[in-house]
């Protein structure tokens, strides 16, 4: 007798789910919180259900707090000669263009790339 155990469902492959998780980091310069908050719904809610959910959605939370501990840093760092103005400069650029670059890095199938993230998660 054999037993087939129907409770694990097979994962999708959602490409268009991985481009919104990244593009609704952009939510960050229209709401100012957003950019945190969808992408972690996002990835809570759909990490079992999609491949590459996992790898996406924790490279878009550790990015997200990488670049809101530089940017918190940066603030007193204007005080000490402005160097905290070039530092937010950089957030700023980088907050923008990662994650275009990695929406289109995941409708091609391809694994995320962040650099000079913090792994926290």
């Amino acid at each position: 007798m054999e037993i087939i155990s129907t409770t694990h469902a097979a994962k999708q492959v959602d490409n268009n789910l991985l481009v919104f998780t990244h593009l609704s980091q952009l939510l960050t310069y229209v709401t100012g919180f957003g950019g945190f908050v969808v992408p972690l719904i996002l990835w809570l809610v759909k990490k079992d259900q999609i491949v590459g959910m996992d790898e996406h959605g924790k490279s878009i939370i550790n990015f997200q707090i990488t670049m809101f501990l530089i940017a918190l840093i940066s603030v007193p760092g204007i005080f000490l000669f402005g160097l905290g103005i070039l530092s937010l400069i950089y957030v700023g650029i980088v907050s923008l263009v990662v994650p275009i670059v990695n929406a289109v890095r995941a409708s091609n199938g391809e694994a995320p790339s962040y650099f000079s993230t913090i792994k926290f998660i």
